[in-house]
Protein backbone atom coordinates (compact mmCIF):
# COMPACT_ATOMS: atom_id res chain seq x y z
CA UNK A 1 0.00 0.00 0.00
CA UNK A 2 1.30 3.64 -0.97
CA UNK A 3 0.66 6.33 2.14
CA UNK A 4 2.55 8.92 0.38
CA UNK A 5 3.71 10.05 -2.56
CA UNK A 6 5.44 13.28 -3.96
CA UNK A 7 8.06 14.29 -6.79
CA UNK A 8 10.82 12.72 -4.74
CA UNK A 9 9.68 10.31 -1.70
CA UNK A 10 7.19 7.74 -1.81
CA UNK A 11 6.02 5.73 1.24
CA UNK A 12 4.71 2.35 1.40
CA UNK A 13 4.38 -0.85 3.12
CA UNK A 14 8.09 -2.69 3.57
CA UNK A 15 8.81 -5.43 1.76
CA UNK A 16 11.31 -8.54 2.14
CA UNK A 17 14.07 -7.11 -0.21
CA UNK A 18 14.01 -4.02 1.56
CA UNK A 19 15.00 -5.63 4.69
CA UNK A 20 18.11 -6.69 3.14
CA UNK A 21 19.04 -3.08 1.48
CA UNK A 22 18.79 -1.38 4.30
CA UNK A 23 20.56 -3.66 6.52
CA UNK A 24 23.14 -3.68 3.96
CA UNK A 25 23.10 0.34 3.78
CA UNK A 26 23.47 0.34 7.37
CA UNK A 27 26.16 -1.69 7.81
CA UNK A 28 27.94 0.26 5.06
CA UNK A 29 27.15 3.45 7.31
CA UNK A 30 29.16 2.11 10.53
CA UNK A 31 26.34 0.84 12.26
CA UNK A 32 26.25 -2.55 14.07
CA UNK A 33 23.23 -4.20 12.08
CA UNK A 34 21.44 -7.40 11.28
CA UNK A 35 18.21 -8.11 9.01
CA UNK A 36 16.90 -9.84 11.86
CA UNK A 37 15.46 -6.85 13.11
CA UNK A 38 13.61 -5.90 9.77
CA UNK A 39 12.57 -9.67 9.19
CA UNK A 40 10.76 -9.36 12.57
CA UNK A 41 8.91 -5.99 11.54
CA UNK A 42 7.75 -7.97 8.48
CA UNK A 43 6.51 -10.74 10.48
CA UNK A 44 5.01 -8.59 12.63
CA UNK A 45 3.13 -6.53 10.02
CA UNK A 46 2.28 -9.85 8.31
CA UNK A 47 0.63 -11.45 11.69
CA UNK A 48 -1.35 -8.20 11.74
CA UNK A 49 0.69 -6.52 14.85
CA UNK A 50 2.31 -3.78 12.93
CA UNK A 51 2.40 -1.30 9.87
CA UNK A 52 5.96 -1.53 8.71
CA UNK A 53 6.99 1.05 6.14
CA UNK A 54 9.64 2.12 3.66
CA UNK A 55 10.63 5.92 2.29
CA UNK A 56 11.70 5.67 -0.69
CA UNK A 57 13.48 9.02 -2.47
CA UNK A 58 13.79 9.15 -5.73
CA UNK A 59 13.01 5.59 -5.92
CA UNK A 60 16.35 4.23 -3.46
CA UNK A 61 15.15 2.83 -0.07
CA UNK A 62 16.07 5.73 2.12
CA UNK A 63 14.26 5.17 5.59
CA UNK A 64 11.78 2.98 7.41
CA UNK A 65 9.67 3.70 10.22
CA UNK A 66 7.11 0.91 12.20
CA UNK A 67 3.37 1.49 13.81
CA UNK A 68 2.61 -0.91 16.69
CA UNK A 69 -1.30 -0.27 16.65
CA UNK A 70 -1.09 -1.79 20.48
CA UNK A 71 2.33 -2.03 21.98
CA UNK A 72 3.46 -4.98 24.27
CA UNK A 73 6.14 -2.59 25.17
CA UNK A 74 7.22 0.30 27.15
CA UNK A 75 5.68 3.14 28.96
CA UNK A 76 2.31 2.58 27.74
CA UNK A 77 2.60 -1.44 27.30
CA UNK A 78 -0.94 -2.98 26.78
CA UNK A 79 -2.78 0.39 27.00
CA UNK A 80 -4.36 0.44 23.70
CA UNK A 81 -1.80 3.10 22.67
CA UNK A 82 0.08 2.87 18.92
CA UNK A 83 3.88 2.99 19.56
CA UNK A 84 6.26 4.23 17.00
CA UNK A 85 9.26 1.67 16.99
CA UNK A 86 12.34 0.98 15.01
CA UNK A 87 12.79 4.71 12.78
CA UNK A 88 15.60 5.49 10.56
CA UNK A 89 16.70 7.64 7.76
CA UNK A 90 20.14 6.46 6.17
CA UNK A 91 22.36 8.96 6.41
CA UNK A 92 23.21 9.58 2.51
CA UNK A 93 19.54 11.08 2.28
CA UNK A 94 19.02 13.08 5.85
CA UNK A 95 17.75 16.55 5.14
CA UNK A 96 15.42 15.82 2.55
CA UNK A 97 12.34 15.81 4.37
CA UNK A 98 12.22 12.21 4.64
CA UNK A 99 12.17 11.59 8.21
CA UNK A 100 9.07 14.29 8.85
CA UNK A 101 7.34 12.79 6.18
CA UNK A 102 7.97 9.11 7.90
CA UNK A 103 6.62 10.89 11.37
CA UNK A 104 3.76 12.01 9.45
CA UNK A 105 2.08 8.73 7.85
CA UNK A 106 3.06 7.09 11.14
CA UNK A 107 1.18 9.47 13.22
CA UNK A 108 -1.54 9.62 11.03
CA UNK A 109 -1.69 5.68 11.20
CA UNK A 110 -1.49 5.66 14.97
CA UNK A 111 -4.50 8.93 15.11
CA UNK A 112 -6.68 5.96 13.57
CA UNK A 113 -6.22 3.48 16.84
CA UNK A 114 -6.02 6.37 19.35
CA UNK A 115 -5.69 9.91 20.66
CA UNK A 116 -2.13 9.75 21.78
CA UNK A 117 1.07 8.27 20.61
CA UNK A 118 4.63 7.26 22.22
CA UNK A 119 7.93 6.13 21.41
CA UNK A 120 11.71 5.41 22.93
CA UNK A 121 13.91 7.31 21.99
CA UNK A 122 18.06 6.08 23.01
CA UNK A 123 19.75 8.60 24.64
CA UNK A 124 23.21 8.41 23.59
CA UNK A 125 24.61 10.82 20.63
CA UNK A 126 24.01 8.81 17.75
CA UNK A 127 19.98 9.79 18.89
CA UNK A 128 20.58 13.54 18.91
CA UNK A 129 18.79 14.13 15.59
CA UNK A 130 15.70 12.31 16.63
CA UNK A 131 15.58 13.69 20.03
CA UNK A 132 15.40 16.91 18.60
CA UNK A 133 12.77 16.20 16.21
CA UNK A 134 10.86 14.47 18.63
CA UNK A 135 10.18 17.53 20.93
CA UNK A 136 10.57 19.95 17.94
CA UNK A 137 7.16 17.82 17.30
CA UNK A 138 5.03 18.09 20.22
CA UNK A 139 6.66 14.41 22.06
CA UNK A 140 7.38 14.74 26.14
CA UNK A 141 8.85 12.97 28.33
CA UNK A 142 6.13 10.11 30.07
CA UNK A 143 7.59 10.47 33.00
CA UNK A 144 8.67 6.67 34.08
CA UNK A 145 12.40 8.13 33.97
CA UNK A 146 15.06 6.31 31.56
CA UNK A 147 14.47 2.26 30.88
CA UNK A 148 16.89 -0.15 29.87
CA UNK A 149 15.82 -2.56 27.37
CA UNK A 150 12.05 -3.54 29.26
CA UNK A 151 12.59 -2.04 32.36
CA UNK A 152 12.86 1.27 34.31
CA UNK A 153 16.09 2.13 35.39
CA UNK A 154 16.10 2.51 39.07
CA UNK A 155 17.69 5.75 40.99
CA UNK A 156 20.95 5.41 41.17
CA UNK A 157 21.41 2.06 38.82
CA UNK A 158 24.39 1.13 36.84
CA UNK A 159 23.23 1.06 33.09
CA UNK A 160 25.28 1.22 29.89
CA UNK A 161 24.71 3.74 27.68
CA UNK A 162 23.79 1.78 24.41
CA UNK A 163 20.71 1.66 21.97
CA UNK A 164 18.96 -0.55 25.00
CA UNK A 165 18.63 2.63 27.25
CA UNK A 166 15.63 4.46 26.35
CA UNK A 167 13.09 7.43 27.58
CA UNK A 168 9.92 7.50 26.34
CA UNK A 169 8.13 10.32 24.85
CA UNK A 170 4.54 10.79 24.23
CA UNK A 171 2.19 12.97 22.35
CA UNK A 172 -1.40 13.94 21.84
CA UNK A 173 -2.77 13.31 18.67
CA UNK A 174 -6.08 15.09 18.58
Amino acid sequence: MVYYRDNYILIRDMIKSDARIITDEEIAQGWHQTIEKYMLRLQDQDEGRAIALVAEYKGNVAGYINVYPDSKWGAFANQGFPEIVDFGVLVKYRNNGIGSKLMDVAEEIASGYADMVYLGVGLHSGYGSAQRMYIKRGYIPDGTGVWYGEYVCPQYADCCNDDELALYLSKKLR
